[in-house]
């Protein structure tokens, strides 16, 4: 086991700083929302998502949890409508935070995923707080980091609401698309008789990439003040 974390705390080092770059507000992204309409405000939010590597590791760390369609669909509603209601709201009426603050929250959600997942408030012999409660509070947090995001764009003048929603709707479409191959990845992966060992680390890779990603923003924080 310590051989797989030393390998997966690796491959996070490498690989970090490259996600920096992946999820931040881009030149061609404003570009295409200047001219393309309503439809460009569903592809940049649907592309925003499916390079939001911190949203994804989060729900990657959700899905993990669960066994079954049913439950998948009952957690991911739950964090859809938290993040619907503060990308929706937060951007409407102009609530903003720090991008870096925001994102390094929503980091600390993937560590606190992954650690539960690994059954760390067993651990510590605490009761773990109510999942389905907690994936709310996420969602909100994650909708936040979602809203900060869309404010930095200039969305012009007119259909102010109609933009938000069709950026909240490419959001959604790209949790979707995402999903699906996550959720593919994972049902497959519990047939096999290693699935314990790919459970576990896969799950101390969220705790690493938790750790890593606050690190960063914390530091990108203070880089820039």
């Amino acid at each position: 086991m310590h051989t797989h974390l030393k390998k997966l705390f690796f491959l996070l080092l490498v690989f970090l700083p490259f996600l920096g770059f992946a999820h931040g507000v881009t030149s061609s992204d404003q570009e295409l929302l200047r001219n393309g309409g309503l439809w460009a405000y569903i592809q940049v939010g649907a592309t925003h998502m499916l390079t939001g590597y911190d949203h994804l590791l989060f729900l990657a760390g959700v899905v993990f949890f669960l066994n079954s369609f049913k439950d998948i669909l009952k957690f991911i509603t739950v964090f859809t409508i938290g993040h619907c209601i503060t990308l929706i709201g937060a951007t409407y009426m102009g609530i903003t935070a720090n991008e870096h603050l925001v994102d390094a929250v929503i980091a600390l959600s993937v560590l606190y995923k992954g650690f539960e997942n690994l059954g760390g408030f067993k651990k510590l012999k605490v009761s773990s707080p109510n999942l389905l409660l907690m994936i709310l509070l996420f969602g909100l947090i994650h909708g936040f980091g979602l809203a900060t995001r869309l404010q930095s764009f200039d969305m012009g003048e007119g259909q102010f609401l109609a933009k938000i929603l069709c950026f909240n709707l490419g959001v959604e479409l790209g949790q979707v698309l995402a999903l699906i191959p996550i959720v593919f990845v994972i049902s497959l992966s519990r047939k096999h008789r290693q699935f314990t060992a790919f459970y576990k680390a896969v799950n101390w890779y969220l705790v690493l990439a938790g750790i890593g990603l606050f690190v960063y923003q914390i530091h990108s924080y203070f880089q820039g003040h």
